[in-house]
């Protein structure tokens, strides 16, 4: 019996220790300094739904309880980019293309974690003129959805692009 609780114990702790290491840091690249732009054009994305949730039994029957939520990547960056004073066109428009980027976001990985995984997302702004790169932000999350994951993930990725100008 004291075997058995040693290895239950150690178990757990392998557990706790796996999921509560951090989230790696963004990693941003920069081509060249985004403050003089102005404008972006952001590529439309389809929304995301997801859902977590679970069953248990007791005396009395089974009972369950679910979430489900949804996430538009280009609604959360078009609202960080606001945030930081960027001016979002419905369009591309010739006459701004020298102050205005085009940003593009992907899934670049996932990562196993502790009981779950982190989503992993990149946001790559592109100048409309030269169509250089001009940077790019890449971050994980992790929530309790995969819609959450992104939410955070992208969060995570324009902060580390703002915060260390």
């Amino acid at each position: 019996m004291k075997a058995f609780k040693l290895w239950i114990s150690i178990v757990l702790t392998v557990i706790m220790f796996s999921s509560c290491g951090a989230l790696k840091t963004p990693v941003i690249v920069r081509n060249a300094p985004i403050e003089g732009y102005r404008y972006v054009f952001i590529t439309p994305t389809k929304e995301l739904t997801s859902s977590a949730g679970g069953t248990y039994g007791g005396q009395y029957g089974i009972y369950g309880a679910s979430t489900t939520k949804s996430v538009n990547p280009s609604d959360v960056i078009s609202g960080g980019l606001i945030k930081n004073g960027f001016v979002v066109l419905p369009e591309l428009k010739s006459e701004l293309n020298n102050k205005t980027l085009i940003v593009n976001y992907g899934e670049s990985g996932r990562r196993n974690r502790g009981l779950g995984y982190t989503i992993e997302v990149t946001i790559q702004f592109i100048s409309a003129e030269t169509h250089e790169l001009v940077c790019s932000c890449t971050a994980e999350g992790q929530g309790e959805t995969e819609a959450d994951d992104i939410r955070q993930a992208i969060r995570r990725a324009l902060a580390g692009l703002f915060d260390n100008k």
